[in-house]
């Protein structure tokens, strides 16, 4: 344990029409300094969480944090990007500034703008985060590679889409409790399920409620040492985290068993001193239902080939054996993507120390972040416990 959450913000996810991606960052930043009790003077550095990709023509935002207040003036401010592993790319540099005392206190602000290109350039953006020299070509465009990804599970363990209509009913029922949620709706499991007008076919066997949002959004959160923690209102502590890149090409791996979660996972549950059912809840990365399904074999939840019972025999309901997104993950919360890894950490902080309100697990003092970059490329895990 080197660092804690000593305060955050959250913008609602959605399309903002009329508002820049500077304008976000200075909102977050501003709220998460303010939450913590802290002065923009005390804080010793800037990780900001910024895909981009072409999103939005100024792609050197690092500086614009500083745009919060005059008192950043002069800290060290750095953007850093990991496709959509982004925003947990971020808040991984600020621990590893704390653990090397090069740091004290350190904000962190993960953001995106979507909604600045028409659709065809959002897929052809997203794209950029698949290896473009061998997967540039697959129909469809990022959520092609998911169908793909999808289509090879479907022929190796049977048709699974029972199971992935219950993860977006699940998670779209979840979004419901979330008050920055993009899409606060229950959809039911008849209409994810079936395809019609308003769910079709978008690539492979994925249907629109396979797929994450187009999102604008940011968060925020203040990190610190655990020694200043324990003098603030309020910390949650890191009580591990790991990091793993897997290669890129899919060409290069078996790409329905997603071995750097699992890497990822075992890493941070040893360090950590827990196994999986240690935990009370888990944020993962649901940029696709097929994406969470393949996550609960990868984690250990299921065995592979068996994640479809962890959803259809309740597992990873609200009140089940570990909730899954109780937050409605990306899909209904939705997916800016600078901004998810930081979003999850926030809403998984608040869950630990009961404060998450409607979306609030019973009990929860443990809780696990897994954010994803690409097809299982960049894979991060936390796992977070109040200090007090």
């Amino acid at each position: 344990m080197t660092a804690c959450i000593v305060g955050w913000s959250h913008l609602p996810f959605g399309k903002h029409e009329g508002r820049s991606a500077e304008s976000l960052i200075v909102e977050a930043a501003a709220a998460a300094i303010a939450d913590a009790g802290l002065a923009p003077a005390d804080v010793d550095e800037i990780w900001l969480g910024h895909f981009n990709g072409g999103f939005v023509a100024q792609d050197f935002t690092s500086s614009l944090v500083l745009q919060a207040d005059p008192a950043l003036r002069f800290k060290p401010a750095t953007r850093v990007e990991n496709a959509c592993a982004t925003g947990s790319a971020a808040v991984h540099a600020g621990l590893r500034a704390i653990a090397a005392r090069e740091a004290r206190i350190v904000l962190v602000v993960g953001v995106e703008k979507m909604t600045e290109l028409a659709g065809p350039a959002i897929g052809e953006t997203l794209l950029r985060c698949a290896y473009v020299d061998e997967e540039r070509g697959i129909e469809g465009g990022f959520a092609g590679v998911f169908g793909r990804i999808a289509q090879t599970y479907f022929q190796r363990h049977g048709d699974q889409s029972d199971a992935l209509a219950a993860i977006a009913a699940k998670n779209h029922a979840n979004g419901c409790a979330n008050p920055w949620a993009q899409l606060r709706k229950d959809l039911g499991y008849e209409f994810c399920r079936n395809v019609s007008e308003k769910n079709p076919i978008v690539a492979g066997p994925l249907k629109r409620t396979d797929c994450s949002l187009v999102s604008d959004g940011a968060a925020a959160l203040v990190l610190t040492d655990v020694a200043t923690a324990f003098r603030m209102k309020k910390a949650v502590a890191f009580r591990s985290h790991a990091q793993v890149n897997d290669f890129l090409p899919m060409s290069r791996r078996d790409i329905v068993a997603f071995e750097g979660c699992t890497q990822a996972w075992n890493k941070a549950l040893r360090s950590a001193r827990l196994t999986l059912d240690d935990l009370d809840l888990v944020e993962t990365h649901d940029c696709f239902t097929i994406a969470e399904l393949l996550e609960y074999e990868a984690m250990g939840l299921a065995p592979q080939g068996q994640g479809s019972r962890a959803i259809l025999e309740g597992w990873t309901r609200k009140d089940g054996r570990l909730p899954v997104n109780p937050s409605g993950g990306l899909k209904a919360k939705g997916h800016p993507i600078g901004a998810t890894g930081v979003s999850m950490h926030v809403l998984t902080a608040m869950q630990v120390r009961g404060d998450a309100g409607e979306m609030q697990v019973e009990g929860a003092r443990l809780g696990g972040v897994y954010n994803m970059g690409g097809a299982c490329v960049a894979s991060y895990v936390s796992i977070l416990e109040p200090l007090r």
